[in-house]
């Protein structure tokens, strides 16, 4: 099975001025997760993050070497691109600017799809400004938990802005309750080009992606580029997501242990 990386996909896309969702895929691009806290590489675990641990896994230690943790993880998946979720500031901690820092100056190519708990577009900006021109290769993620109201909306998605027109949104759910006290899923109009399907309850559990979910809001929106994230075990998974509407997946579990990747 071939997997290509997520920067690849979606220059291909722009250089051939179509959506993501119309190029035609065998398998949804892997997008290898990087879950930060307190300076280590965390397994995430159910989004109960009191329960987040270190990774200890064959590709590296999250505690000891979260960086070269990172790497590995990325060389396995064929990924120009990591998913990064800083929780110490989705927590309502600083962020981790250092080792934000560190995962792009170590890759020149790289691109980082990051989640620092942004309250809104104001928050983002103001913590891209602080990484200086690396900034320019970080995508902005939205989050639907981290939204507190309708008006945190204004600006996060601006095609007209640099920041928010690569920014993307997450729709974020747990034990089928959405997360959602800005009404954004419910808002396809105001989703941008890129929307990841974050069910809380299926990352790092094994139990199978959320697949009704993910199929329901692609039909709502089949020009939107929809990106799953939890629970995928496998490659059968990647091929019953690619028929549900996914044109990505987060992964992490499954790259650890070789189930995806360049072993898998």
């Amino acid at each position: 099975m071939g997997v290509v990386s997520a920067a690849e996909g979606q220059a291909a896309a722009g250089a051939a001025g179509i959506a993501p969702s119309s190029i035609p895929v065998i398998v949804p691009v892997i997008v290898p997760v990087v879950d930060l806290m307190g300076g280590a590489l965390v397994r995430a675990q159910r989004g109960e993050r009191h329960r987040y641990a270190p990774w200890s896994s064959p590709l590296g230690d999250g505690g000891r070497d979260p960086l070269g943790l990172a790497d590995a993880l990325a060389r396995r998946a064929g990924s120009d691109t990591l998913y990064v979720a800083d929780l110490d500031a989705l927590q309502g901690g600083a962020a981790q600017l250092d080792l934000l820092r560190a995962l792009l100056v170590r890759a020149p190519r790289r691109r980082l799809w990051l989640d620092a708990g942004f309250a809104d577009a104001g928050a983002a900006r103001a913590l891209l400004a602080r990484l200086g021109d690396l900034a320019e290769r970080v995508d902005p993620v939205h989050a639907s938990e981290s939204m507190h109201d309708a008006g945190a909306v204004a600006g996060c998605f601006d095609p007209a802005d640099p920041v928010g027109a690569r920014a993307l949104l997450s729709l974020d759910r747990r034990d089928g309750r959405r997360l959602d006290a800005a009404g954004l899923w419910e808002q396809p109009r105001h989703w941008p080009r890129r929307v990841i399907v974050m069910t809380l309850e299926r990352v790092g559990s094994d139990g199978g992606p959320d697949l009704d979910t993910l199929a329901a809001l692609h039909r709502r929106a089949p020009e939107v580029m929809l990106i799953g994230a939890g629970g995928l075990r496998g490659a059968a998974d990647l091929r019953r997501a690619a028929a549900a509407g996914a044109r990505a997946w987060l992964v992490a579990s499954a790259l650890h242990d070789g189930r995806l990747g360049d072993g898998g």
